[in-house]
Formats: structure tokens, sequence, C-alpha cells
């Protein structure tokens, strides 16, 4: 087959782009070298193959010198507030993928004649944390002790997303890239993101992250949505970036989780506990993470002790999430997709507003897939 002459410049952007070592690759493509320097050239099969490896978009390879990517939102990164230099392809294309589920969703809410979600961008940096998180609990229809209905803070976190769904809140949480198990997504670079939007404003927590934690991002998603704003960030350490509005917007996410006022009244009580973060953890149905976290926020424990409280955490959730492996497959993807989303799109399929072939490119679900997962969902709805 013809060698086809690449510029060799894109080839090492291509390969430092992916996060993949020198000589994994070349393992693979033994002649990497040579190509990097341009004495050989690779033919059309092995440039197929390279951008394959790689996860670039093929038609990158043929250009004269290599793109400029940019993430369409800021990035925060918790620590000094750096911003990541070059997004890896997992997350560009996790962002790319949830943008055009977004647009659809939109465009399909108005042709129904929807209104826009009087809530989205409603706050003004300034406001009271307090009061923000009340007109969230307001619009959301949650009580203000609304967690301790339940029984423990997981039925509390399913609950939080259903209610977020119902008000018309787009849910995703996933820890890989579409449907492609081998392309794990890195807590280090993000635990979540907000695509800011008047008719469908869309979250996506990474399922990677600790489940304990995952509660206070979704809450601190939920603050971007009333602030009106779009980001990713690492929230490392449940922290945010020094930027202001990721402060407010951790600020809100801890006032509706664990109100101040009601945590200052059982405070004393529960310090002279031995688990005093799992006593706060039962009252306010979060987890003992958030308690902590919250704890840390409010100075009644230093940042040694919360840091030694966190890492110990998860290290025992990382062992209780191999234990757990697996699941149900079509659960798994109710939450890869979100629910609002896979029911609004396979109602318009079974209405002729949507193609299923369109159906399948929205979802990642092909054919008989696409069927089945169809019917589980309507079948757990109508239960």
């Amino acid at each position: 087959m013809e060698n086809v002459a690449i510029n060799p410049e894109i080839l090492r952007w291509a390969r430092k782009r992916s996060g993949i070592s020198k000589g994994v690759l070349e393992q693979k493509f033994p002649k990497l070298k040579l190509w990097e320097e341009g004495k050989k050239h690779p033919t059309l099969r092995q440039i197929e193959s390279f951008a394959s490896k790689t996860r670039t978009p093929l038609g990158y390879l043929f250009l004269k010198e290599p793109p400029e990517e940019r993430l369409p939102i800021p990035v925060f990164r918790t620590v000094n507030n750096k911003r990541i230099p070059q997004p890896s392809p997992d997350l560009l294309e996790t962002v790319h993928l949830m943008e055009r589920r977004q647009a659809w969703m939109k465009e399909y809410l108005q042709d129904q004649q929807d209104k826009p979600l009087s809530f989205a961008g409603s706050v003004k940096g300034s406001q009271d944390p307090v009061s923000v998180a009340r007109e969230i609990r307001k619009a959301l229809g949650l009580e203000e002790l609304w967690a301790s209905r339940f029984k423990t803070w997981e039925q509390a976190l399913r609950a939080l997303r259903v209610s977020m769904e119902e008000t018309g809140i787009l849910v995703v949480t996933s820890g890989v890239v579409g449907n492609n198990n081998y392309r794990k997504l890195s807590v280090k670079e993000f635990r979540g993101f907000v695509l800011h939007d008047e008719y469908a404003p869309l979250v996506f927590v990474n399922g990677n992250d600790a489940k304990a934690a995952q509660m206070f991002t979704l809450a601190h998603e939920i603050a971007h949505i009333w602030f009106g704003s779009s980001a990713a960030f690492d929230l490392r350490d449940m922290q945010a970036a020094s930027n202001s509005t990721e402060q407010a917007c951790n600020k809100v996410a801890a006032e509706l989780l664990v109100p101040e006022e009601e945590l200052r009244s059982i405070w004393p009580a529960a310090r002279t506990n031995d688990e005093p973060f799992q006593i706060i953890a039962r009252h306010f149905k979060v987890s003992a993470l958030v308690a902590a976290r919250r704890a840390l926020d409010l100075g009644m424990i230093g940042k040694d002790k919360f840091l030694a409280f966190y890492r110990s955490y998860l290290k025992d959730d990382r062992r209780r999430r191999k234990k757990n492996d697996g699941g149900d497959f079509y659960a798994t993807q109710s939450s890869r997709i979100g629910r609002l989303f896979a029911n609004t799109v396979v109602t318009a399929v079974k209405e002729g507003k949507l193609l299923p072939y369109d159906a399948y490119k929205l979802t990642g679900l092909q054919g008989k897939t696409f069927d089945q997962f169809a019917a589980e969902l309507f079948g757990s709805r109508a239960a």
C-alpha cells in the first residue's frame, strides 16, 4: 500500500494529546520514531490505526499544522485555580457528545412550544447562599430538611436526581466516553461539568468518582444552573477553585445539603461522639464525606482532620466498589444517557418526530438494543 506524507509535527501532537507514552505506541507502531523524524511515511491503513489508537479524528492527521483544541466551557482546577492547558480526548468527546444531546433536546422542546426554565440563570453572584439554596429547594419541590425523610443518603441522592429531571434538568452520570468501557474518564481531570441552557440545562457527573462525593458534585452543578454558568471542575477534596462563581456554587451546594443553622444546633452533641461525621450524615441523610466537608467549611474541624478522614473514606470506598462491580446493563444505560433525555428520545421516535437512526446516534444504542432499552425504560416508568 502506498505511503502517505504526514506532517511529523502532527504525529507528535497526536501522540502527546493522547496521553499514551511513546514506548507503548512504538510497540504497535515500530516505525513511529522514523515517522516523527520524517524519515519514513505511514500507509493509509497505518494512519487509520494510529488515529484510532491515539483517539484522534482522522482528518486532523492530514492538516498542515496541529489544530488548537479548546473546550467550549471553562475548566477550573482547585489547585492554584489552573485551567487545564490541553483537555484530554476523553473530556473533549464527552463534552461534545453532551452538547449534541442538549442541542437536540432544546430544539425538540422549542418545537413543542415549551417555555424556557425560569430558574436557569436567575441568581446573581452576590446573592446570599442561604436564600439561593431556599430558591433551589422550592423549584425542585424539596422541603428544608428534604433528605431526612429517606432511610439512607443513597436514597436521598436518587431522589435529588429524580427531582432535577422532573424540573427539566438533564442529568447524566457516566464513567466512560459514550458507551466505550475501555475509555475511562479521569477523576483527576474532572469530577463533573455543567452546560447551561434556558431550555435544557445539562449536568454531567463523572461516575468514576466516589458515590459519596458525587452528591456534592451534583449539588454544585445545580447551583451553576441557577447562576447561569457553564463549567467543568475537579473539586479536589470537594473544594472549589478560587473563581468567584465556583466559590459561590460551593457555598450554595453546602447549604442545600447541610443547612448551617441546623448543623450548628446538633454539632455540640455530635462532636462528643467517636464518629461525629456519621452522626451528621445520618441526621441530614448525606454521606459522611459531605458531612466532614461541611464541618470543615464552618470551622468546626481543622483541614488536617478533614483530609485524613477524606483519604481514609475514599480508600474504603474503592474497596467497596471493587466488590460491587457489574450491574444491570439497562440501568447503567439509563444513568449514562439520563432518564429525562432517554424518555424524550423514545417518545419522539414513537410519535414519528425522530427517525430511529437518529435516535441510535443520540443514545449510542443500536437496533434491538435500543428497542429493548426503550421497553425497559417505559416498563419501569409504568411500574
